[in-house]
């Protein structure tokens, strides 16, 4: 019979900012000893990891990942604290590794993700971030994933900051010309930062804010502002094709090639492959992007030492 209660469990996660499950194992191995478990949580350098949590960490990598087949991939974005730790190995290994629990699990969101087996060991995933966390010692986040199906191909750039997922459908599966054409439609997205993959994904909200950007531009030119108003909003419409040639994956002109758009491209692939290419879904991350940066003082730094 346990000597602590589920009260006890939930105090102790609140003054070490622990998980439930690891403050029950540690409650569980002291007996109920409050004081003796945290001494245990210390020692597993648990509670130091809660400690942290508050800290920055903008830093990190990002994965993406393929099965053997490519008809599945997927994306992560796990932060460190410095750009030191997102450089070792052993780092970016754990990365990849929840890249393939991604894959392999396919979980629903982060904390269903966390309570997964870590891919190729008895561990969980949350078990194996703080097992990690204790060769760092930095706060360590698993920020965010997704998971594509279809026929995918994955892109990411040397310095891991930056990657892509693309899936298709196409009766060609995973043959070469399809990858080839996936690949650099990646290479495109990333390049050229694309927000949607198609006009018709650009929220109404934002096809009416940047309408009203054109027409108090329009507003401001002497040229423009005596045309009736309607015929403003007509050229306001117009005017909103640049934005999707900019922010639209299939409608932005193919940086390869020679005039032609990405979704022309994709058509051309699909001749070539033998069978039309639709390609349905893309997911890009850029390691530490909206996370404000922690500005570091060295000189005060410095001098708040040497006092």
């Amino acid at each position: 019979m346990a000597n602590f209660t589920a009260k006890d469990v939930n105090d102790l996660r609140k003054s070490t900012g622990v998980g439930l499950m690891d403050c029950k194992k540690a409650l569980t191995e002291a007996d109920g000893d409050v004081e003796k478990a945290i001494v245990i949580l210390r020692e597993k350098g648990l509670a130091n990891q809660a400690k942290k949590a508050d800290r920055v960490a903008a830093e990190g990598a990002v994965i993406a990942v393929t099965n053997a087949d490519h008809t599945a991939g997927a994306i992560v974005e796990v932060n460190s604290e410095t750009d030191f730790v997102a450089q070792n190995e052993e780092f970016v290994a754990f990365v990849e590794g929840v890249a393939q629990t991604v894959l392999e699990s396919d979980p629903a969101d982060l904390d269903a993700l966390k309570a997964a087996k870590f891919i190729g060991k008895d561990m969980t995933v949350e078990e194996a971030l703080q097992e990690i966390f204790l060769k760092f010692r930095e706060n360590l986040q698993i920020r965010r994933f997704a998971r594509l199906t279809g026929i995918v191909k994955e892109y990411v750039h040397f310095n891991k900051k930056e990657g892509v997922i693309v899936a298709a459908e196409t009766e060609a599966g995973a043959a070469d010309a399809v990858l080839e054409c996936l690949n650099d439609v990646a290479l495109q997205a990333d390049a050229m930062k694309a927000t949607y993959l198609t006009k018709d994904e650009v929220p109404a909200d934002v096809i009416a804010q940047e309408k009203e950007i054109v027409m108090a531009q329009m507003a401001d030119d002497p040229k423009m502002a005596n045309k009736p108003e309607n015929v403003r909003a007509k050229i306001a419409e117009g005017k909103l094709g640049v934005y999707y040639k900019d922010n639209c994956l299939l409608c932005q002109e193919f940086v390869k090639g020679e005039g032609e758009t990405v979704e022309q491209y994709v058509n051309a692939c699909a001749k070539k492959a033998g069978s039309p290419i639709t390609v349905k879904a893309f997911v890009r991350f850029i390691c530490g992007e909206g996370i404000e940066k922690r500005q570091d003082d060295l000189a005060s730094e410095v001098a708040s030492m040497l006092k």
